[in-house]
């Protein structure tokens, strides 16, 4: 099939017509036979490439999420055979629908966003020490306190890893905003006289939106960016910072300091050789007022 065009001599042949009286004969057996048929299932499957939309809509990936096609495809996954005329149509519906709702709402699946991911320094060496107890009062005590603010100004949880979670913002100063008031609120927790410390990567970019999640290049950056917040600090990628202005910076009393390349590191995976990166820190307001690294003003 050159260029990918459709054509009847992908059916490779008629569909058998079930002998009346035979094993699972008469007109239902003649209609289960059509609608298993391999060649019209396949020809289905190449038609549905070129209709609107997401081409593998149905799988699990595609499916989950609120919607009402995707809870429409999750029905009919359950009901209906897996290799099947029956299917491959209602699923080839759901899939323009899904497409066309999309378009009306204004929000097409690559819309640039904000990606957050969180992590606690030094959680998983705590843990070991502590027990499962004391470790699902930190993970839940932590979830008080980083969620709300996050939720409260316009963020979307995607998921929550063990102890970090992903989130995304549709504005780069609305999330880093959030995520401040978040860092500072972890500092409050205690369980058993441990304090965690968040560290936090943000980065902006166009993710491929698949269900109700995020996959892509861009969410990998943002996983690395995050990895290089080894002391429970905010780093940002440049693509983030270059669409907070200046004077939002000094109002949220942070300064910005690019990080330099490892030296003796090895050079992490998936990431550009030009991709930047910035640590953003909070400023000391008083004199003897602790920085983020713990040295005192003036030291």
């Amino acid at each position: 099939m050159p260029g990918g065009s459709i054509t009847l001599a992908d059916v490779d042949e008629d569909p058998p017509v079930a002998q009346a009286g035979g094993q699972g004969g008469g007109a239902l057996g003649w209609l289960r036979s059509v609608n298993q048929h391999a060649g019209a299932v396949a020809f289905l499957r190449r038609a549905r490439r070129v209709l609107p939309g997401d081409p593998e809509f149905g799988d699990p990936l595609s499916v989950a999420g609120v919607g009402g096609p995707r809870a429409a495809a999750r029905a009919a996954d359950r009901l209906l055979e897996r290799e099947a005329l029956t299917r491959e149509l209602s699923l080839g519906a759901l899939q323009v629908w899904q497409a066309l709702t999309e378009r009306v709402s204004g929000r097409p699946a690559y819309d640039e966003v904000t990606l957050v991911f969180t992590d606690l320094v030094g959680f998983s060496t705590w843990s070991l020490g502590a027990g499962d107890e004391a470790t699902l009062r930190l993970l839940r005590r932590v979830a008080q306190v980083v969620e709300p603010p996050l939720l409260e100004a316009g963020g979307h949880i995607v998921k929550r890893m063990g102890d970090g979670l992903m989130a995304v913002f549709a504005d780069p100063t609305v999330a880093v905003r959030a995520v401040l008031v978040a860092r500072d609120a972890v500092r409050t927790v205690d369980v058993d006289g441990f304090t965690p410390r968040m560290r936090v990567g943000v980065h902006t970019g166009r993710p491929q939106r698949l269900g109700s999640d995020w996959l892509g290049i861009d969410v990998n950056l943002a996983a690395r960016v995050m990895e290089r917040a080894t002391r429970g600090e905010l780093v940002v990628s440049e693509a983030t910072l270059d669409q907070i202005v200046p004077e939002e910076l000094e109002r949220l009393r942070v300064t910005a300091k690019r990080l330099r390349k490892p030296v003796f590191a090895a050079k992490p995976e998936g990431v550009p050789d030009d991709f930047v990166m910035y640590r953003l820190r909070t400023r000391r307001q008083f004199p003897g007022e602790e920085a983020e690294d713990g040295t005192a003003a003036g030291a």
